[in-house]
Formats: C-alpha cells, sequence, structure tokens
C-alpha cells in the first residue's frame, strides 16, 4: 500500500525565540553576562577550576570581555574522568535529577548531570534545532537512538516534546520492527546515526518495503558520528527524505549544541547558551574565521556540569559569515570533519576518514558500508580499502570499480591503496550505534 506523503514545502521553519535572529550587538551582550556567570559559578563551586584559575592566575573578576575567555585554561575529557563520578558537579546531588555517562571504552567513563533547569535549556536548545528541521506539532518523530546512558535518545525525546509533536521512543536493534513501526505508525521524522540509516534502507529493500512510496518519513536528525554530504546524498535518495546534521556531545549535554537550518550551510550554533572557538590543535592558540582547528566550547547556562573551553577533539572551522538565508544570525561552524584522534598518519602524511569516505561514496556502484585498514609491510604504511557494491552490480564489474575507487583515493592518501570490493553483505553491521570504520593493524 502507498501512503500519500504530508509534503511540508513553505511550512513554518522561523525561530522560535527572537534570539536566534537577534542582532550582534544584543547576542553578544547576553553571552558575556552568561560568560561571567559560568566563570564564576565554576570557580566557587569547582576544585578542579579554582585550581586550574589560581595556577593561571586568574579570578573571574578577569573576564571583563568575551576575548578574555582564551586566558582560561582548556578543559580536556581526561579532567572528567580522574574527578569521576562527581567531582566536576557544581551543585549538590540534591538538585541532580538526571544522569547519563559516556561509554567509557577508553577510560572511566565521563559522567555528566543535570538540574531541573538544565533539562529545561536542554529541551529548549533540541527544540530550536528540530524546528529548524520542519518539526512542530503533528510531527511523529521515532527516536532510533539509544534510551540509556548515550544522551542521544532523550535529547530527541525532549525536543519532540517541547515542540509538541509525538515521540516514539524506539532505541536501537530490531531493524526489521523498527521499519514496520515506521511505516504503521506514520513516522514524519527519524532520529538515528547516519550509518542506522542506511542500514535500515538496506534491511527494507530486504523485506520488500519502498520507504520512499511506503513510509510517510520527509526529515533525518542525524549525528553522533562523522558523516559527510556524499553520505547525506546516499540516505536522502535511499528514503526520499531531507536529512539535517544535528551536532552536540554528552558533555554538552547531549545533542542541541547547534543544527542545521533548510539551507544546509552549516550549523548554527545557539550562541546564547554555547560560546565557540576554534584552535589550532598544537598550539591551542585561537585561529581566525576559516581556518580549520579543534573546536573548543564553554557552555554559558550549565548548572550541573559548568566546562570552561572544554577541548572537544572535534575538526571543524568557523564560517565567515553571521547573515543564513533562514533569518538566523547566530555563529555558524562548518560540519564536523572529524576529530583530532581519529585523524590517520600514513607515512606521515595526514588523513581523516571523512575525506576518504567523500573520494569513496563520489564512485557509483559502491554502497556506504566500508572499512579502512591500516597496516605495515615491508617497513612502510598500507592502506586497504573494503567496500560493498550495490545490489545488483554485476560481479565481472568489480575490478572496474576497484580502479575507479584506486584512482579517486590516490590523490587524497598520497599513495595507491589496495582496493576491494565485495558482495553486499560482506561486512559487519551496527544496529544503531557508531559504526568502527578504521582498523589500524600497526600496534
Amino acid at each position: 500500500m502507498t501512503i500519500a506523503r504530508l509534503h511540508k514545502t513553505g511550512r513554518e521553519r522561523r525561530p522560535l525565540d527572537p534570539i536566534e535572529s537577534a542582532d550582534r550587538e544584543t547576542i553578544d551582550r547576553v553571552k558575556l553576562e552568561r560568560l561571567k556567570w559560568t566563570v564564576r559559578h565554576a570557580y566557587e563551586n569547582v576544585r578542579v577550576y579554582r585550581e586550574k584559575m589560581r595556577k593561571a592566575g586568574l579570578t573571574p573578576d578577569d573576564i571583563k570581555s568575551l576575548e578574555d575567555v582564551s586566558k582560561i585554561p582548556f578543559t580536556y575529557k581526561p579532567d572528567l574522568r580522574r574527578s569521576y563520578p562527581y567531582g566536576m558537579f557544581a551543585v549538590p546531588m540534591s538538585e541532580i535529577v538526571e544522569l547519563h555517562a559516556s561509554s567509557g571504552t577508553t577510560g572511566k567513563p565521563t559522567v555528566v548531570g543535570y538540574t531541573r533547569g538544565d533539562l529545561d535549556n536542554w529541551s529548549t536548545l533540541m527544540a530550536r534545532t528540530m524546528n529548524m528541521a520542519g518539526i512542530g506539532s503533528g510531527d511523529i518523530v521515532y527516536v532510533a537512538l539509544g534510551y540509556h546512558w548515550f544522551t542521544g535518545g532523550l535529547g530527541f525525546h525532549y525536543g519532540a516534546l517541547r515542540l509538541g509533536a509525538t515521540a516514539v521512543p524506539a532505541g536501537t536493534g530490531f531493524t526489521r520492527r523498527n521499519i514496520e513501526m515506521i511505516r504503521d505508525l506514520g513516522a514524519t521524522s527519524v532520529a538515528a546515526v547516519p550509518n542506522y540509516m542506511i542500514r535500515m534502507a538496506e534491511v527494507a529493500g530486504e523485506m520488500g518495503v519502498d520507504l520512499r512510496e511506503e513510509t510517510r518519513v520527509e526529515t533525518a536528525l542525524l549525528g553522533a558520528e562523522m558523516w559527510t554530504e556524499e553520505m547525506r546524498g546516499k540516505i536522502e535518495a535511499a528514503w526520499g527524505i531531507e536529512a539535517f546534521d544535528v551536532y552536540g556531545m554528552s558533555e554538552l549535554y547531549g545533542p542541541g549544541t547547534g543544527g542545521e537550518c533548510h539551507v544546509h550551510e552549516g550549523i548554527h550554533v545557539w550562541e546564547d547558551h554555547f560560546l565557540v572557538e576554534v584552535v589550532d590543535p598544537k598550539t591551542g592558540e585561537p585561529l581566525g574565521p576559516e581556518e580549520k582547528g579543534v573546536l573548543v566550547v564553554t557552555p554559558l547556562t550549565h548548572e550541573a556540569l559548568p566546562l570552561l573551553r572544554y577541548w572537544t577533539n572535534d575538526i571543524t572551522r568557523i564560517i565567515d559569515s553571521r547573515s543564513c538565508d533562514c533569518g538566523r544570525t547566530m555563529q555558524r561552524i562548518d560540519r564536523i570533519q572529524g576529530r583530532a584522534d581519529d585523524m590517520i598518519i600514513v607515512n606521515g602524511v595526514n588523513v581523516f576518514p571523512s575525506s576518504i569516505e567523500s573520494g569513496l561514496l563520489s564512485v557509483e556502484g559502491v554502497t556506504p558500508n566500508y572499512r579502512i585498514i591500516v597496516y605495515r609491510e615491508g617497513g612502510l604504511d598500507k592502506m586497504r580499502i573494503e567496500v560493498e557494491a550495490e545490489p545488483g552490480v554485476d560481479r565481472r564489474l568489480y575490478r572496474i570499480l576497484e580502479g575507479r575507487i584506486r584512482s579517486v583515493l590516490r590523490n587524497i592518501v598520497l599513495m595507491n591503496p589496495v582496493v576491494e570490493v565485495l558482495e553486499p553483505g560482506t561486512l559487519e553491521r551496527v544496529e544503531g550505534g557508531k559504526a568502527k570504520r578504521v582498523i589500524d593493524l600497526r600496534g
């Protein structure tokens, strides 16, 4: 049965709050007031910050302008881990109403706490972000993200409720059931990890479900992992939808630090709640607009877990333009290019997996199911790319595809990678979590 789509052409996407389109003087005044508040809040209530600032010869009174933020020492993830579980909290546990934590796969997890005020702010930020994608009352938002320690699921859930939309707390896994429910419930938007949208499209094909014709889904709200414009194209083609990039991380409430509007020219950062900088990954010195570096974020309204100059490790740039056709005037950053610690160094050449993905998916006939294997042989670094062909591609064409991919990637990695095109379904799938794209065997 074919279900008619709910066309949203021209649907209301104007800012929810006046501050989203305020003039620069108003935005900066709010930012400075809140920066002064959060610095004092952290200094007076978190021992780690008191020690850091005293060591740097600073007190809260030294923060007189937005530029003064650069005087404050950075906060790194190990700072949070060393303070596990509650050492970075600025309020008593009696005021904490919700806890989340990172996975802790590389050490102690980082624990994030929320006061009622924090949850209210987070809901507002997510509502703004989802509103930019046209979500509102009457929408059914299918949240195919984890509802546990991970902040993703509840972030989109809270945002949907704030907008008056219907939230479906689906969670991850059970892909066939998710496809059935997306269709049967008439979901109009899906929140997920990008690779899971690809996985659901793949399984839908196996089930004989045409997502473009048999569902009402019109938008996807995607984040939690690096994804490229080429990946966006694959997702939008498979589902017949418009996909929006949503940025955030657990330490910054979760998703909702910023997101894309319908113009899709960068991520609008909610500047009244976050002060962002881009710094040189080696020196930590602030970089100018359009210069690529590490994103550093200072939340301005966090009550439970104030963070001063949090080193996200995400690579991006600040876009040198405040104006956007959507009418919002807040700062924009480019979509995340990758993480500084994800960068692969191959024979002295720095390569981001996102660059490889862009090149790989520019070749017709292959899917976004791939992995990058780096190893040493004969004293040199070698790279092997394994990628699945699209269903229906004749196996006799695999060698031709391998040559095309090798030709494209040669200019990206500055070497001749080994490329193998595999049959569909060969590589292991991740049912809803982040995809592991890189396997480094060099030890």
